[in-house]
């Protein structure tokens, strides 16, 4: 397998087929530089972990989960045919074409007040199928199912940290306003009635932080990204 090739001050370390989320928030806990990259690359699964450093409070570094995701999303658009559709969820999904093929969860040291020592954003990518009768899971796809069989994972890998990179840069340099635009014009899952984080209700936007507006009777409360901090088990 040919290794991933990252910008400079990222640097890339082979799961050799351990959970490269866990291993990352592991390394994270215990001490390591940003940019560090987990990855493993299965025949069937490409799988991640990208470790930040932000240098503010947890609250507002959590829109690095959204980041990630339009990273990503730029990252197969330059790579698959036009024709391929990459829609994001709020709660990290990641769909291609419509159907769930993979996702982002994000870990962090702190409280969301704090300004956090780490914070790690995971992907796990479906590149092939688990089973040949696709018909036993209609809304769960891959990448290679989607018409991607063309695109290289490694290739993939590294241009998703690339446009990671970019993002971050737009949003320490002018703040989440263009972020906002780019995730708004790639949301999935948001019309009519939701529920998320236990609320069910309607859309009604996002706050500078990307936090997700939710009007549940006469109330619009805030539910914020933080909700989705997680650690591997």
């Amino acid at each position: 397998m040919i290794t991933p090739s990252f910008p400079p001050l990222f640097t890339g370390r082979d799961a050799n087929g351990n959970d490269p989320f866990a291993l990352a928030c592991a390394t994270a806990e215990a001490g390591c530089d940003a940019g560090l990259v987990i990855y493993d690359l299965a025949p069937n699964t490409l799988r991640a972990a990208i470790v930040f450093a932000p240098d503010v409070s947890l609250a507002r570094a959590a829109v690095m989960l959204p980041i990630c995701g339009v990273g990503f999303q730029n990252a197969l658009g330059a790579l698959a045919p036009p024709e391929v559709g990459v829609h994001l969820g709020w709660d990290g999904t990641i769909y291609i074409n419509g159907g769930r093929c993979g996702a982002m969860h994000m870990a962090a040291s702190g409280q969301p007040e704090d300004e956090p020592d780490w914070l790690v954003i995971d992907l796990t990518l479906a590149l092939w199928p688990v089973s040949d009768d696709t018909g036993l899971t209609p809304d769960d796809t891959a990448l290679y199912a989607e018409g991607c069989a063309e695109v290289d994972a490694v290739a993939l890998l590294e241009a998703w940290v690339r446009h990671t990179l970019v993002g971050i840069n737009a949003w320490a340099d002018t703040g989440t306003a263009q972020l906002h635009r780019e995730w708004s014009g790639l949301a999935h899952g948001l019309e009519g009635e939701i529920t998320v984080a236990g609320q069910t209700g309607t859309y009604s936007g996002l706050d500078e932080n990307l936090g997700l507006l939710l009007k549940v009777d006469e109330k619009t409360i805030l539910v914020p990204l933080t909700g989705h901090l997680t650690r591997p088990i």
